[in-house]
């Protein structure tokens, strides 16, 4: 008896038992599937014995979007309107991918303001409410993702192309106390101007990043800057607000 004659059967009864479970496997899903359990196949071979079998992946085909000419087309009632006010909703369904092995949980915000549609969509695997972990958990995952993300932009935190570890250590140090120190004097000396809510970027380019001439004498140190500056009369208050 051949090798191919018991192999074969064998495979085609693990295709079956995965396609009987989960129907919208398709032949690549199937491939991975089959490797787990320790068959050497490719898709090739996958395929064919699914063609042969009579399986295919219950999977959306082409133009599945196109209305078909005899539905009735409902008008949008809602275009060209605009929200008065933010419209918010946090709910949950379960979703499963072609490429998914079981369906998982999704946590749906929808939102709409005078913007327009702003949705956004969490697969997840942890408990408790959709409100509450979207708002208490991943939005404060978010916010110091945020923080993370201004750190490497803005204060040049990504800079870490130096052989040894160390220095890329000490540059990404220095970010992170250029970082406190703008938290730290937006919180002190911005507050009650327009920068009061400015990112660190701004606060770098607006108010420390300028053109100035320094003049020095035996009893003072005088910095003079543009007279047409836009934020002139931020920098004096800012420089108040730190003085001893």
């Amino acid at each position: 008896m051949s090798r191919a004659t018991v192999y074969r059967p064998r495979v085609a009864v693990s295709v079956d038992e995965k396609y009987t479970q989960h129907p919208f496997y398709v032949s690549r899903r199937m491939v991975v599937i089959l490797l787990r359990l320790g068959w050497l196949v490719n898709r090739k071979r996958v395929q064919r014995l699914m063609r042969v079998m009579g399986l295919a992946g219950m999977a959306p085909g082409p133009s599945t979007t196109v209305r078909h000419p005899g539905h009735k087309v409902y008008p949008y009632l809602l275009r060209d309107q605009k929200a008065g006010s933010k419209q918010r909703m946090i709910g949950e369904f379960t979703y499963a991918a072609g490429t998914w092995d079981r369906q998982r949980r999704v946590i749906a915000r929808l939102e709409h303001d005078a913007r327009g549609a702003n949705p956004r969509f969490i697969v997840t695997n942890l408990t408790g409410g959709p409100k509450a972990l979207y708002e208490r958990v991943y939005c404060a995952r978010g916010e110091a993702e945020n923080r993370i993300k201004k750190a490497q932009l803005d204060l040049f935190g990504r800079r870490a192309s130096c052989h040894k570890f160390q220095a890329n250590q000490l540059r990404l140090l220095l970010a992170a106390f250029a970082y406190t120190l703008m938290i730290n004097l937006r919180r002190l000396a911005l507050v009650g101007t327009e920068l009061a809510r400015a990112c660190t970027a701004t606060i770098r380019i607006k108010l420390l990043k300028i053109g100035a001439a320094v003049v020095r004498n035996t009893r003072r140190v005088r910095v003079l800057l543009a007279s047409q500056h836009p934020l002139k009369h931020v920098f004096p208050t800012a420089a108040r607000a730190l003085a001893p």
